[in-house]
């Protein structure tokens, strides 16, 4: 080395020390006129939760509680996304489904055994996303029937990147509308009520 440098202090680990997490500030309110991009988490600004295909159903479950989500990715071994997670397929009747079919316990059933697929999945494109509003996610949501939707960017080679993602629940929370259920039907039919009374 050409220049010295003095080296830079060092200073003791305390025990108890959190990791830096990045976080992204929604806003607290929104209307169905606002950018949808108010009611989109940004993967590029927050992280998101994931869980492997091979993990047990129930691994995956206490994650969903601990982190208090509803909803995970489900990666490959390379690290790709083939799936998602929510915690209607965990709670609903499709882990009772596989063990009719399958047969075992409860304790043998997989992540990738109740997922939803992504080849079964559709996805929006963020160019799409920056040009709509709440109402048009909404809709969206309710057309599709999920709690949940992913949205995606185009990369250069052809291959897309899960970049941000929708829940029902935090656009009703940032509507205003109280949720005190997870069934689909109901949370859509509670946010178009309080739409509706405005």
């Amino acid at each position: 080395m050409t220049k010295s440098f003095t080296a830079l202090t060092s200073h003791p680990f305390k025990s108890g020390t959190d990791i830096a997490r990045p976080t992204q500030v929604l806003p607290e309110h929104v209307t169905l006129e606002d950018p949808a991009v108010n009611v989109m988490t940004d993967l590029r600004k927050v992280s998101v939760l994931n869980v492997r295909a091979k993990t047990p159903l129930d691994k995956a479950n206490a994650k969903m509680i601990r982190y208090g989500v509803r909803m995970l990715l489900v990666t490959d071994d390379s690290d790709k996304v083939c799936g998602v997670l929510t915690a209607t397929d965990v709670l609903g009747d499709r882990p009772v489904r596989f063990l009719q079919q399958m047969g075992g316990t409860h304790a043998d059933i997989l992540v990738r055994d109740v997922m939803s697929v992504v080849r079964e999945m559709s996805a929006s494109l963020l160019e799409d996303v920056l040009k709509s509003k709440v109402g048009n996610v909404l809709a969206m949501l309710t057309v599709v029937g999920r709690q949940h939707a992913l949205v995606v960017e185009n990369n250069a080679d052809g291959s897309q990147t899960v970049c941000g993602l929708f829940s029902a629940t935090q656009i009703a929370r940032q509507l205003g509308v109280q949720i005190g259920t997870t069934e689909v039907a109901k949370v859509f039919a509670a946010i178009d009520a309080k739409v509706r009374a405005k």
